[in-house]
C-alpha cells in the first residue's frame, strides 16, 4: 500500500504533507474509537427493577434531622442565622449542634470576688432564640471551661482558644449546671426544653479532653453532668461519652449500668478518611465511602450486645473528611458519597449530623477564601455547593424504602404513593471514574412519564463559573450573585419511560433523582 501511494505522490515535500494529514486521521479515528468505547461501556451498564410490591420498611430521614456548626457565639451573627434559614428550607432540619456554649465569650461563667459562682445569661438566650425563632431546636454539647471555673489554664490550638481543662471544684460545676438547667426551663418550660439533647463535652478521647486519664476523668465529668441536669428535672436527655472514631461507647454503656448513671442516648463521631487503626485496630485500607457505616454499625452493635439495648444511637459529627480537602467537601463528590453513606446507614442509627450546616466558622481562624474546603453546605458569601444541592435533592425521598438489588441506588415510596429513585455514580475523589449508564425498570408501571433532577460538575455546581471569573479571594457582591445563580438547580426534567424503563447516562460523581407517579 505504501509503494502504491507513493507513485501517487510526485515530491518528497507533498509526501510528508500526506503522511502528516494521515497521522492526524489516524488520531481523530483513535479518539473516536477511545469515544465509542467508552459509550459502549457506559450503555452496557446495569439494569434496576424497582418493584413497588417488593419488600419496603420504613425510611425515616435521619441524616438531615441534625446539622453541626460552628461554635456558640457565631449562632449571633446574622450570616449563620441566614444559612441556617437556608438550609432549614431544604432539609428536615430539626436540631444544631455546636461547640463552647460556656466559653468566656457567651459570658455564662464569672466568679465575684469572694470566688462565688456568677451567672448571666443573656447571650445564650439571644443565641436559643435564635435557633427556636427559625425553627430548629439545640442540641446542647455542654463545653468547654469557663477560665474562672478550669482547673488549670490549658488552651486547645483552636483559634478560639478553648479551655479544655476539667474543673477546679466539682461543686462549682454542678451549680453550673444546675444554673444552666433551671433557666432554660423558666425561659422555655420543660415541655419545649425535654425535647432537647444535652450532650457532655466533645470528644473527650482526642485532645479536647485535659483530663487525666482520659477515660476515668471523663466518666468523673459526665457522672456528675448527667446527675445535676436530672435533679433539675428527669424529663431532661442527657447522654455521651461524644468521642471521636467511635470510641469507648461500651464502656461507657457499662459504666452507667454498673454506676447507676443516668443516660439517655449514645453519641459518637467518625469521619470518611479516618483511619481503621483508630477505630478497628486492623491495618486495612476501608474506603472514604465506607467507613462512616461501618463505624456506626460497630456502636450500633456494641448497643445492641449492651445491658441496655434500646439506647437510641445519635451520630453527632459525620462527613466525608475532618481535613479542609476541597476535592471532596466543595465538590459535587459529596452527592454520590452521601446518597451512598445514606444507603449503608440506614438501619443503624436514629440520627445522623452532618459537619457542617455552614461555612461561618472559625476553629482554623477567618475564613481567607470562599472554597477552601470547608465542612459547610454553603459557602462564605452565603454561596450553596454541591453538597447543599445533594441534600435538598435526597431530601425528596420517600419515607419508605423499597428493596432493589443496587449498591448505587436507594429506591423510597411517598405517602402519596409516588416512587422516588436516588441513583449515583460513585468514584473516589482523587480518581475521577467513567460514565455509566443505568436503566430504571418500574414494574407494573402505568405512567408513561418520570421527572429527572440532577447534581454533577455540570449541574448545580459553582466550581466551573468560580474558576471561569479567576478563582476571586473576596468575590463582589456581582459575583456572589452570578456563583449563587450557577448554584440553583434546574427544574425537574419530563423524560419518557419506554415500556416501563428509563435510561440514564451519569457521568463521575453524578447524583440523580427520579420520580414516578
Amino acid at each position: 500500500m505504501k509503494a502504491n501511494l507513493t507513485r501517487l505522490i510526485p515530491s518528497a515535500q507533498h509526501r510528508r504533507r500526506f503522511m502528516k494529514n494521515q497521522g492526524l486521521r489516524i488520531f481523530i479515528l483513535a479518539e473516536l474509537l477511545l469515544m465509542l468505547s467508552m459509550l459502549s461501556a457506559a450503555q452496557g451498564g446495569d439494569t434496576i427493577v424497582v418493584d413497588p410490591s417488593a419488600p419496603a420498611h420504613a425510611f425515616p430521614h435521619f441524616w438531615e434531622q441534625m446539622f453541626g456548626s460552628g461554635r456558640a457565639i457565631l449562632s449571633l451573627r446574622d450570616s449563620y442565622r441566614r444559612d441556617m434559614r437556608e438550609v432549614k428550607q431544604i432539609t428536615d432540619f430539626r436540631y444544631v449542634r455546636f461547640h463552647a456554649i460556656f466559653h468566656d465569650e457567651v459570658g455564662i461563667y464569672d466568679e465575684d470576688d469572694h470566688g462565688q459562682p456568677v451567672f448571666n445569661f443573656s447571650y445564650l438566650d439571644q443565641s436559643y432564640d435564635g435557633l427556636l425563632a427559625n425553627g430548629v431546636r439545640p442540641f446542647v454539647e455542654l463545653s468547654f471551661m469557663p477560665k474562672k471555673l478550669a482547673s488549670k489554664d490549658m488552651l486547645h490550638a483552636f483559634w478560639y482558644k478553648q479551655n479544655i481543662a476539667p474543673p477546679k471544684d466539682y461543686a462549682k460545676w454542678d451549680a453550673l449546671i444546675t444554673e444552666f438547667a433551671k433557666h432554660l426551663i423558666e425561659r422555655y418550660g420543660i415541655d419545649e426544653v425535654s425535647q432537647w439533647y444535652f450532650e457532655v463535652w466533645n470528644e473527650p478521647n482526642l485532645d479536647f479532653w485535659g483530663g487525666e486519664p482520659k477515660q476515668a476523668t471523663y466518666w468523673e465529668l459526665y457522672d456528675h453532668t448527667a446527675r445535676a441536669l436530672k435533679a433539675v428535672n428527669a424529663r431532661l436527655r442527657v447522654g455521651g461519652p461524644a468521642t471521636a472514631q467511635a470510641a469507648w461507647a461500651d464502656a461507657f454503656i457499662k459504666h452507667c449500668a454498673d454506676n447507676q448513671v443516668p443516660v439517655d442516648f449514645v453519641s459518637s463521631h467518625v469521619y470518611g478518611n479516618d483511619k481503621a487503626e483508630d477505630i478497628f485496630g486492623t491495618h486495612e485500607v476501608i474506603p472514604r465511602n465506607q467507613m462512616v457505616c461501618r463505624a456506626i454499625r460497630k456502636v450500633h452493635d456494641q448497643i445492641q450486645s449492651s445491658s441496655m439495648p434500646k439506647l437510641p444511637l445519635i451520630w453527632s459529627e459525620f462527613n466525608a473528611s475532618y481535613m479542609n480537602e476541597p476535592l471532596v467537601t466543595d465538590t459535587a463528590y459529596m452527592g454520590p458519597w452521601l446518597a451512598d453513606t445514606i444507603r449503608q446507614c440506614d438501619g443503624l442509627v436514629d440520627v445522623m449530623s452532618y459537619w457542617t450546616f455552614s461555612d461561618v466558622f472559625e476553629e482554623q481562624g477567618v475564613v481567607k477564601t470562599p472554597f477552601y474546603g470547608g465542612f459547610g453546605l454553603i459557602a462564605a458569601g452565603g454561596i450553596p455547593k454541591p453538597a447543599f444541592n445533594a441534600f435538598k435533592l435526597l431530601h425528596e425521598l420517600g419515607d419508605s424504602r423499597i428493596e432493589v438489588k443496587s449498591d448505587h441506588a436507594l429506591a423510597t415510596r411517598r405517602s402519596d404513593g409516588s416512587i422516588v429513585v436516588a441513583v449515583w455514580n460513585y468514584a473516589p475523589p482523587e480518581k475521577e471514574g467513567a460514565l455509566i449508564t443505568v436503566t430504571l425498570r418500574f414494574k407494573g408501571a402505568t405512567t408513561t412519564q418520570a421527572q429527572v433532577s440532577m447534581v454533577d460538575p455540570r449541574h448545580g455546581d459553582i466550581l466551573p463559573t468560580y474558576e471561569a471569573m479567576g478563582s476571586p479571594r473576596y468575590p463582589t457582591q456581582t459575583q456572589i450573585l452570578k456563583l449563587r445563580k450557577a448554584a440553583d438547580l434546574a427544574p425537574q426534567e419530563p423524560r419518557s419511560l419506554t415500556n416501563g424503563e428509563l435510561t440514564l447516562t451519569l457521568p463521575s460523581y453524578g447524583l440523580a433523582l427520579i420520580t414516578v407517579k
